[in-house]
């Protein structure tokens, strides 16, 4: 049974206290929230103070993706706000290791989070000091685009390397996702799916989270 982190980059952010105290009350697991800077990737959307805003309401843990440049500078200031798991890209970070121990040591769990053309084999050697490693199945930036066929595979082969360095690393993949690139992705050793436009654009999101978690 997946983990199901329901994206609040596709909810209504006008009615965003609603919207997670709706996810609130369904089996969703996590919220996920995306931060973005302009920068990183060509779109702004969330940030601290949406962040603090969510977690007000949320009972549920935050999982916090932040696609940005220089996330080191932020690190503290997402554990204030509330961030229970905090996600950076592999490709935003220079000195990865020193990043991943900074947000562990300020209380979070730490997950990297890799784009599409990145593989798997970077994460070699910090896979056991994460908790989360997130594949993206889509271009980050932009909620509602195609599931990109290769995170199948990508998902399989990180699942491979968490087997093989005993470690205890969660996969979560974000992108794209439904019911049936979903079930494909549980069979490849995902153990968490993030769900936007599929859950809040349909008609009842607290069914659609059941179903995803039926998967």
């Amino acid at each position: 049974m997946p983990i199901v982190s329901p994206s609040l980059l596709a909810s209504d952010f006008a009615n965003l206290q609603r919207e997670v105290e709706m996810i609130n009350q369904t089996e969703a697991d996590w919220f996920h929230v995306d931060v973005m800077d302009g920068n990183f990737v060509p779109n702004i959307s969330f940030g601290l103070p949406s962040v603090k805003a969510v977690a007000k309401h949320a009972k549920k843990p935050l999982d916090v993706h932040l696609m940005i440049e220089n996330p080191d500078k932020y690190i503290s200031a997402f554990k204030d706000a509330g961030a229970d798991y905090l996600t950076v890209h592999y490709e935003a970070c220079t000195h990865l290791h020193r990043t991943i121990q900074a947000i562990r040591a300020a209380g979070m769990k730490p997950g990297v989070a890799l784009n599409p053309h990145t593989p798997v084999s970077v994460l070699e050697e910090v896979i056991q000091d994460l908790d989360l490693v997130l594949i993206m199945s889509v271009n980050p930036g932009f909620g509602g685009q195609k599931f990109i066929e290769m995170a199948v595979d990508k998902t399989r082969k990180l699942k491979a390397l968490i087997t093989e360095k005993s470690a205890n690393t969660l996969i979560e993949i974000d992108g794209g996702v439904n019911t049936d690139t979903g079930a494909r992705l549980v069979e490849a050793g995902a153990d968490a799916l993030v769900a936007g436009s599929f859950v809040f654009k349909s008609e009842s999101p607290a069914a659609t989270i059941s179903d995803l978690k039926g998967l």
